[in-house]
This record gives C-alpha cells, structure tokens and sequence, in this order.
C-alpha cells in the first residue's frame, strides 16, 4: 500500500518538473524568438521625466522707473528623486538626511520643517497649527484617527520612516524632511527644498560631498530683494511659498507645490503679471541608472509692474505720518494719510503708521502680530474712521443741489440746536449767529448742516454719499475696506431701529458713517475736479518681460456727478477759507501754494475714555486742483494737527518732485 502511494507522488513530482521546464521554456521561446524586439527595448528603456525650472518675479518700479522691488540671486539646497534613494530604503535616506541637518546646523542654516511635532526631551506635543496637524493625521501621510494624540503620531512617524535607532529630537529632525518628502510629494519631476538661501559654505560642502549628501543639490533661486524695505510696505505687500489648497486650485496653471505666490499688496494683486513663465528641464534615466538632464525651455522672467507713486513722495508721506503720529502719542499714535492726482485717480503716495519692513516680516511675524498698534495693519486702505466735519463740503453739495438752501440761506447758530425735545450742540457750543454755507463750512458749524439735514433726509444724503463714492470701494488693486453710509440699513446691522435723530448725526459725520482715508482723498478730488470721480489705482504699467512692450493702465471714470459747476464753486469757496481764516491758516501761509481744505473731528472710546480722531482733506493748488490729500491721525484731537502732514506734502509736490531724473527710459513716458 505504502509502495502504491509512494509510487503516485513519484509519478505526480515527475509531471511537476516536465511543467515548470515547459513553462520556462515557453517563456524562453517567447523572449528570445517569438518577442526578441519587444523585450529588448524594454531592456533599453531610457524614462524621461519634465522638471519644471523656476523663472523669476518681475521687478516693481515707482512712476519714474525707479525700482522698488527686484531680485538677487542665491541658493538652496534640494532634494532630487533622480539621485536621492528610493522611498522603501528608509535607512539611507535616513543617513543623508541626518548628515545634512548636521551640516546645516553647523552653518548656521534653517531647514525646512512644518512637522507639527515639538518635544521637551521626554514627552511629545503638538504644535498650535491644527491645519498641519490635521494633514499629519490624513490617510496620504501617517492615516491616523483624528483623536491620535501627538505620542501616536510619533510612533507612527517613527515606524514608517524607519527611525527607531534615532534619539527624539533626530527623530524629529529627519521626520520634519521626510515629511516635507511627504506632503510635497516628491518625485523626479517636483525636487523639494529642504534650506532656503544658504551659504556659500553649505553650497560648497553638497557640491564637494556627493556620497555624504547623495541627491542633495544646489539649486539657483532668485529671492526678493528691496531697494528699501521700510518703503510703502502696505502698498507693495510680501511673497511666500504656495499653499496647499492654493496649489490645488492653482496647478493646472502651471503653478508647483513649491512656487512662490504674492501673499499681499501688489505682489497678490498683480501675481499673474508678476509671476514669470517657468521653463523646463528634461531628465532621462536609462536602464543602468544613468541621469543625463538638458533645460529644453528656458525661463522668463515675470513683467515689470510700474507703479504710480512716487518714491520720494511716498518716503516724505511716511516720515511726516510718522512724526506728526509720534507727536500726538509715543505710545499710542497711528494714522495714515493718501496723496491723488484729481486728473486720473493715481495714488502718487499712500502711508499707514504704525508700519514695518518687507524684509523682516517673516522673521518678526508673531512679534509683529502681538504688536498692539497693528503696524501690519493697513489703515489707509482698511482703516474705518466717522470722518467727522470732513462729510460737510458733501452735505453742502446735496443741500444746494436739492435746492433745499441757496448760497444766501442762512441759519441762526446759537451753539445749541433743539430738535423737538433733543438739544444738539454746535461745535464747542460755540455760537455763531447767522451763517451762509461758506461761512457754515470756514467754521464747521454743526447747527447749519443739522438744519439741511432735517431738509435733506437721510436717504437724500446718501444719494450724494454715494455719487462720491463713500462707503464704497475705491477700486485700488489691493485689498481695501467697504465702509459704511449710516442710515437704516446700518442701524439694523446693529439691531437698532433709525430715527431721526441719527440723521441729524449723521450729517456731520457722526453715527454709524465710517470711511478709509482713500475714500475720503477720493471724495476730496471729485470736488476739486467738479464731480468727475475715478477709480483709484497704484497700477500705471506694465512692462512685458519678453519682449518690453509697455501696456499703460486705462484710467477708469467711476461716476460723473449730476451736480453743477456753481454748486462746486460756492463749496470750494467754503473750503479756501477753512485755510484762509481759521486756525488752518498759520500752517497753510508757509508754503506758497494756495489750499483749499476742509478739517474734521471725531469722538471715539478709547480704553473706556473719550478722545477725539482728526482729519484733514485737502486740494491744491486752489484755482488750478491737479492733487488732493487725505489724512486720518487718531486721537490727534483735532483735524488741524494734521496739517503739517499736508502742507509738507504740497511744499514737497511742487518744490522738489521735478529734481530726480527718471531712472528709466521708460521714465518719460509714464510721467
């Protein structure tokens, strides 16, 4: 019995054996006979990968060609996939990546990490980037629950990259690269950059090393470099690395996972002028491992943005701002102030004070957002104050307008106006008898504009608020701030019911309107240019950066006010002797430029104490308007202490504006 069994698996093994060797020699057959051609090129197989090369951001320059913004060339250290070990060999990659730490360490330099892992020696925690955490935790990277506390995501890290025989903080360092590696998702056609702007020592340790730091490589980057980073700031905005939900939205643009994009100001507004056209490498890997790389399409460099402010302008506007600030309060002081051309809505100057500067805001991030006075807050164009008697010259042009007063009208002012059982005061209770509306407007008597108010109505009054573009946005190219008209609508924002005493507010001012500066510089020019309102725009032209033709920004009329001319002549009248015959005047006599300019004053809560803001708008020169000029200091206390601002301005535009000739060629031709 045991002969027969032992005899059909002797049988059984037999027929095994002849079906493997026929199956190889099939295989055999159809290598070397049947498909010698098909499997010999796969043999030859030579993988070709497109890597995407990095052009640089074009340059922004003033109005008169001088540059603001440009380049200059460094380098960081990348990782290649071409070159660096595969991911399953966790150990070697290890290795170089420890070995690079060390090095960068030693040089002083910073690596990349957004691992949202820190350690105390002992204990593992989270950093406060629940954003990061959040992807740490995803399937695509350690595919943890959502209540894996920090140790777990350690341990996870630990066992995926093989980094067991590591102390923590090591572990911590090559699982911040790896992770990078992870989250960027790197392969031969998108390297990653593990140090930014390095050394000329680090470059030459990677370049002297191939075997330490096997698939580590310099990479030429151009960086953003500023011909002075304290320069209008607010107005030029800053760059950083893509995000993750921008590259999403952004890549069948062209854009990569580790582009650059504008984060803020110009360079956000402007990106798709300012980003360059990418060129490509080609990489080929044969079948024995070997990498030939060729650049198959070169860079070009992004257009050149050409701004309309003057540099020198803006310097003068910001140390003025600064001083005039710093004056009111060393603790407290802030403001801004805008400078327009009334012709066309350039903004020659724009400042806000508190500021900072470009160049250090990456490295002085959290103290600057810690920064109680804001300094990265943009108050020219987001800033909302109640203008105060600056809405006047507006009321004066709805109610002579509307017929509802004449330039003859007069209303008594004895510092105190009663509407029905409510008393109203004039400014400081001040009485000052009989007044016209030029007279009204010279001493910013409240109880003449609470008279029109009562005439107008408030939906009147918004009528003309809006023709001059208040509580609206200005149409500037970076980010800026609505504002609010006051009158029903507002009020139920803020669950009050309208009366009709907030109208009589609201004609000077007060209650719920609130404004930014540019729209009250805007406001200002429509009246000086007799009610023609343009968009406001930091944008004068491009410049291509392939072929440097130059494409001029169109100027864009907003509204053309139905008012007329006469109604504008007796307004502007008011407004001269505001700088004529009041208190204005000690300023305005020193420069010889004649003004015309309305002050304004309003009350805020401040650390639960009342104190005043003050603004000033402003045209010039009188007779001929070609600039206006608004400016916003809290708690000056009046509008009168920003005069100095304004008349340095006006002293400067037409004193010293002429004496630098253009840096460029284009120089004469944009001015």
């Amino acid at each position: 019995m045991r002969s027969r069994h032992s005899s059909i698996r002797s049988i059984i093994t037999v027929v095994l054996v002849i079906l493997v060797v026929l199956g190889f020699g099939y295989n055999l057959f159809d290598i070397q006979i049947l498909n010698n051609e098909f499997y010999a090129a796969q043999n030859n197989a030579v993988n070709t990968y497109t890597v995407p090369i990095e052009a640089a951001r074009g340059d922004i320059v003033d109005r008169n060609g001088n540059t603001l913004v440009t380049n200059r060339q460094g380098n960081s250290i990348i990782l290649d996939a071409a070159y660096f070990p595969s991911k399953e060999d966790n150990k070697p990659r290890n290795e170089i990546i420890i070995n690079l730490i060390k090095l960068f360490e030693t040089n002083g330099e910073e690596y990349v990490n957004n691992l949202p892992l820190v350690s105390d020696g002992s204990s593992i925690a989270f950093t406060d980037d629940e954003t990061e955490i959040k992807k740490m935790k995803s399937e695509g990277v350690f595919n943890l629950q959502n209540y894996a506390t920090a140790q777990n995501c350690f341990d996870a890290m630990v066992e995926q990259y093989e980094l067991e025989g590591y102390s923590i903080a090591d572990s911590l360092k090559i699982g911040a690269v790896r992770y990078e590696l992870t989250t960027k998702m790197f392969s031969i056609e998108s390297p990653i950059t593990i140090a930014d702007d390095v050394s000329n020592e680090t470059v030459a340790a990677v370049k002297e090393d191939p075997v330490s730091y096997k698939g580590a490589d310099v990479k030429p980057v151009s960086y953003r470099e500023y011909t002075d980073s304290t320069l209008a700031p607010h107005i030029l905005g800053t760059v950083r690395k893509i995000n993750a939900d921008e590259y999403a939205e952004l890549k069948e643009s062209g854009y990569g996972i580790t582009d650059t994009i504008g984060e803020s100001g110009i360079e956000a507004a402007l990106e798709s002028e300012l980003r360059g056209t990418p060129g490509e490498m080609t990489v080929t890997i044969d079948s024995e491992g070997n990498v030939t790389e060729e650049v198959t399409k070169n860079p070009i460099q992004g257009n050149t943005v050409v701004l309309t402010i003057d540099k020198d302008l803006q310097r003068l506007a910001q140390e003025k701002l600064k001083e005039t600030c710093e004056e009111v309060s060393q603790t407290d002081g802030a403001g801004a102030v805008v400078v327009e051309n009334i012709n066309n809505g350039e903004v020659l100057a724009a400042a806000s004070y508190p500021t900072y500067s470009i160049e250090d805001y990456y490295e002085n991030y959290s103290k600057l957002a810690k920064n109680k006075r804001n300094p990265m807050w943009n108050r020219f164009a987001l800033g909302l104050y109640a203008p105060g008697s600056t809405f006047k010259p507006m009321m004066a042009c709805a109610a002579l307008e509307e017929g509802v007063i004449t330039e003859d009208t007069r209303f008594q002012c004895k510092g105190i106006w009663q509407y029905y059982d409510v008393p109203f005061e004039c400014l400081r209770q001040t009485s000052h008898g009989n007044e016209n509306v030029r007279q009204a407007l010279r001493d910013s008597c409240n109880i003449f504009f609470y008279n029109c108010a009562d005439k107008l109505g408030i939906s009147k009054m918004n009528e003309y608020g809006s023709m001059f573009g208040l509580g609206e946005k200005t149409g500037v190219e970076i980010n800026e701030a609505s504002g609010v008209l006051s009158g029903p609508a507002s009020a139920e924002l803020y669950n009050r019911v309208w009366q009709m005493g907030d109208t009589i507010q609201s004609s000077i001012g007060q209650s719920d309107n609130l404004f930014t500066p540019l729209q009250l510089a805007n406001y200002c020019a429509t009246i000086a240019n007799n009610g023609t309102r343009y968009e406001l725009h930091f944008l004068k032209a491009i410049i291509n950066g392939s072929n440097g033709s130059i494409d001029e920004s169109n100027v864009t009329v907003a509204e053309d006010l139905p008012v007329s001319n006469n109604t504008f002549s007796i307004v502007k009248e008011g407004m001269r002797l505001v700088a004529t015959d009041s208190v204005t005047h000690n300023v305005f006599d020193k420069i010889d430029i004649p003004v015309a300019c309305k002050t304004g004053t309003s009350q805020v809560i401040k650390n639960g104490e009342k104190v005043n803001n003050g603004f000033l708008i402003t045209f010039a020169p009188y007779n001929n308007p070609e600039i206006s000029i608004a400016s916003a200091i809290e708690l000056a206390g009046s509008g009168t202490s920003t005069a100095d601002i304004t008349a340095s301005i006006i002293d400067y535009y037409y004193s010293n504006n002429t004496d630098e000739p253009p840096a460029q060629q284009t120089g004469t031709l944009l001015d």
